[in-house]
């Protein structure tokens, strides 16, 4: 077994500050930490249940724990991330010798060009970037009906709660297992629609999908110029706000940013409020969130909701949160926008000669098929034979149409017209909404169904509500304190 106690440090479910408090007594060194968690992922990942969440480990990770420290020793921490071990999904770039790949083979030999300027941001604060993640390639933008968390890489993550027998979701399938499993205290995902909070509530963690320009995307690898943001990936709401504060900034790069200029902050821990429910108006389509649940997972959702009475919080029953509740939605958007987004980033990030585009990509899977079209390229063939100027009216119209839908007939209108705080979904009922819309969510652990699944469930509003948000999942967290650990 790996060694996870040193005197009475405790590595599993470990959170950023009892690690910075386990590192200002000196009880433990980010050297220490590292070679500890280097261990953990040597015991698990590839070992014993094989989760396959770690796709790389970063070579300078020891060096940069020694150099941190020192830095400790003679100037004192910089914050709260100083000397603490990140890993970061494999479509994020990271300027040194670890690879950024999205999970192809046809990338497997991409060494960015610099870090994505949060990657620059976490560097600062003093985070250690421990190693890349694994996803479903192209984070899950590359055909239909590819099992959450494969990639030609990296082969196929699993749930540490139940590996091979529960859904690890995705696409930041990786991140979602390795902080459930503690191969770091925290990680940084991606999601277009879904890919933080649905393999965050399928792995019993908490997951924040910023506002869109929030963060900035600039060196990261893209699907949706629309939808597409980073967000933090953690066992605790606490631990979530330090890491999302510790990324924020304007990036002249990314021109969503200039948009949170006046919204965002460098400390969302101000937010953590035991009783931030008590009063607040919490809206649910009841009928469409539990349409999909099994019984004793309604039961987790019932049961959710009526903690969130006992704590002050009125629930207001909604016919609908948006029209799209009712209709067939489309993903136009993210169809159209990603031969622009992976061309771009392809000609501006890489050194790959042989890799320069879309085109490209597909070329090499059609020459390595065994490899790498175990599932095929349906999406990516689909957006290749898009423009990839963006003028082609059926993107235009579905775009309008989602902002319409999920912003001034949807989420918008419903905080408005009953005067709601948020609103609240089973995670896997609602992440679609406010990814179209560009708007945040949360997703926080609600329990276990009858096999032993983790639950989730969403809060969500309208842009740059982060800190609502942030105090509402930590009121509920701090009432039921549900997740525990894996058995592994």
């Amino acid at each position: 077994m790996p060694v996870t106690k040193t005197n009475s440090f405790q590595l599993e479910e470990a959170t950023i500050s009892y690690l910075q408090e386990a590192l200002k007594k000196e009880e433990i060194t980010s050297l220490k930490l590292v070679r500890m968690y280097i261990e953990r992922i040597s015991e698990y990942n590839h070992n014993g249940p094989g989760l396959n969440a770690v796709i790389e480990i970063n070579p300078d990770a020891i060096h940069i724990a020694e150099a941190l420290d020192a830095e400790r020793l003679s100037k004192g921490a910089r914050g709260p991330l100083h000397g603490i071990p990140v890993l970061i999904k494999d479509n994020i770039n990271t300027g040194d010798a670890m690879h950024t790949s999205a999970g192809s083979l046809a990338m497997s030999e991409s060494y960015a060009d610099q870090d994505a300027f949060i990657v620059a941001k976490l560097r600062e604060a003093g985070a250690i970037i421990l190693g890349k993640t694994n996803l479903t390639e192209w984070a899950n933008f590359m055909t239909e009906n590819m099992p959450n968390g494969f990639s030609s890489r990296g082969g196929q993550v699993l749930n540490p709660y139940g590996p091979g027998k529960f859904d690890v979701s995705g696409s930041s399938s990786g991140s979602g297992s390795a902080v459930a499993a503690n191969f770091a205290v925290a990680a940084i995902g991606t999601e277009t629609s879904g890919s933080i909070t649905s393999p965050a509530a399928a792995n019993s963690i908490v997951g924040i999908k910023p506002t869109v320009g929030l963060l900035s995307r600039f060196g990261i690898i893209p699907i949706s110029v629309s939808q597409d943001t980073a967000g933090p990936m953690t066992r605790t709401v606490a631990d979530a706000a330090i890491l999302l504060g510790a990324m924020t900034g304007f990036d002249h790069n990314d021109a969503a940013t200039l948009k949170a200029a006046y919204s965002s902050r460098t400390d969302y821990t101000a937010y953590l409020r035991e009783h931030a429910l008590n009063g607040t108006r919490i809206g649910i389509s009841y009928e469409y969130s539990v349409r999909e649940l099994s019984p004793s997972q309604r039961e987790l959702f019932d049961h959710a909701i009526a903690i969130m009475k006992e704590k002050g919080a009125e629930i207001v029953t909604l016919n609908s949160v948006t029209p799209l509740e009712k209709e067939e939605g489309d993903f136009n958007v993210l169809l159209y926008e990603f031969k622009s987004g992976i061309n771009s980033y392809l000609n501006r990030h890489t050194k790959l000669p042989s890799i320069t585009s879309l085109e490209d990509v597909i070329g090499y899977n059609l020459k390595h098929p065994e490899e790498c079209l175990k599932y095929g390229q349906v999406l990516l063939e689909q957006s290749e034979n898009t423009s990839g100027t963006l003028t082609e009216s059926s993107y235009l119209n579905s775009r309008l149409d989602d902002l319409k839908k999920t912003r001034d007939l949807g989420i918008n209108q419903a905080l408005n017209e009953f005067q709601l705080d948020a609103i609240l979904y089973p995670t896997d009922a609602g992440y679609g909404f406010p990814a179209k819309a560009g708007y945040p969510s949360i997703s926080v652990p609600a329990g276990y169904d009858n096999e032993g699944k983790p639950f989730g469930i969403l809060f969500t509003a309208d842009a740059f509500s982060e800190p609502k948000l942030i105090a509402l999942a930590y009121s509920f967290e701090q009432a039921t304190k549900y997740r525990v650990p894996p058995k592994m």
